[in-house]
């Protein structure tokens, strides 16, 4: 397939390129951008070698016209108007988050724009309640929203406990620390380096972060029942990487060992999603530009709270490796087709 990449210029973008290029199936055709449309890619990513020569291009329905599949890596709001100009019969996959709620109101309360629609929910791990898992919904599926970053991590660490009514689905606290490319590439001060070595910082506390209706809108589908959070963002002092720290109040009768046996079998077959053997704690380092997903679970008496904590890489499983995965799904190509089983360390 040829694949177009509008936002090229950006992290995801470049995420995106990284990965196609060990892509066994995809030919890297057009490169598009706004501001950096006539820049060399190589100015930009010079991490992208083999791309460095490339020139990027406008981003227009024509320069993404003749693909097969077209990768949006742009800014909320911007992907309805370009798709609607994109022939049927091409892949979509939008790695911003137009296309992702379900519900309009929840779209303009969080995002003050119109609701463009809801396309099918590119999480193929997110588990469903009654069984099964959302990766049924992507086969042969012409559009696709990647999800965010920080529902990825939080859904995959909770939807095995809520699918299988271990954990009430109003009692959840999420504590999550992402890295600064999360924030995307534009230049903002309070990301400078200066403000962000050697400090951690909380932002959209007391459920303004954006991402809010997206988990509760996975959390619930996992749960059958309505899901409510209360999510609390941090800012952590490292280019990639999500750590969540979730906990639920447990079902009357759940036990520790019921709940590791509800991930270990939701999990066995998972290509990206491992739990880690029991004792072992994810962290950001170990996932770093892999698409894993590392999580673990425990129950602590004490408190009534069952803990679950997930460690992705926000920029690969959590946004561009996640929209390979897709693709490879799409197509029917081998889910873990061009993607990194393996993270890289130190």
């Amino acid at each position: 397939m040829r694949a177009a990449v509008v936002g090229a210029s950006g992290y995801a973008g470049g995420e995106i390129l990284r990965l196609l290029l060990q892509h066994p199936h995809v030919e890297i055709g057009a490169l598009t951008a706004a501001s950096s449309a006539g820049t060399p890619l190589g100015a930009i990513h010079p991490n992208l070698t083999p791309l460095a020569g490339r020139v990027i291009e406008d981003t227009t329905a024509a320069t993404v016209a003749d693909h097969d599949v077209v990768f949006l890596a742009l800014p909320h709001g911007h992907s309805a108007a370009l798709v609607a100009d994109v022939d049927a019969d091409t892949i979509v996959i939008d790695c911003g988050a137009d296309f992702r709620l379900e519900d309009g109101g929840q779209w303009e309360e969080f995002y003050d724009t119109t609701h463009a629609g809801h396309w099918p929910y590119g999480m193929p791990e997110l588990a469903l309640a009654g069984g099964g898992t959302q990766r049924d919904n992507l086969v042969g599926q012409q559009r696709i929203a990647v999800p965010g970053c920080y529902p990825t991590s939080v859904s995959l660490a909770l939807a095995p406990a809520l699918a299988h009514d271990l954990v009430a689905a109003d009692d959840i606290v999420i504590v999550a620390a992402s890295g600064t490319s999360g924030a995307g590439k534009s230049l903002k001060p309070h990301l400078l380096g200066a403000e962000v070595m050697g400090a951690m910082s909380p932002y959209g506390v007391g459920g303004a972060h954006r991402h809010t209706p997206e988990i509760e809108q996975n959390l619930s589908r996992a749960a059958g029942a309505p899901a409510t959070i209360s999510f609390t963002p941090t800012l952590a002092p490292m280019p990639r990487g999500i750590l969540a720290t979730c906990t639920a109040r447990p079902a009357d009768g759940a036990t520790a060992e019921q709940v590791r046996a509800a991930y270990e079998k939701q999990y066995a077959s998972e290509p990206f999603v491992h739990l880690l053997p029991e004792g072992q704690w994810p962290s950001t380092a170990n996932v770093l530009g892999s698409n894993n997903v590392h999580v673990q679970v425990a129950v602590d008496e004490h408190a009534g709270r069952v803990i679950a904590i997930a460690a992705v890489d926000n920029l690969t499983k959590g946004t561009a490796g996640a929209a390979v995965q897709c693709l490879n799904i799409a197509a029917g190509w081998s889910e873990t087709t061009g993607l990194p089983v393996a993270g890289v360390a130190p």
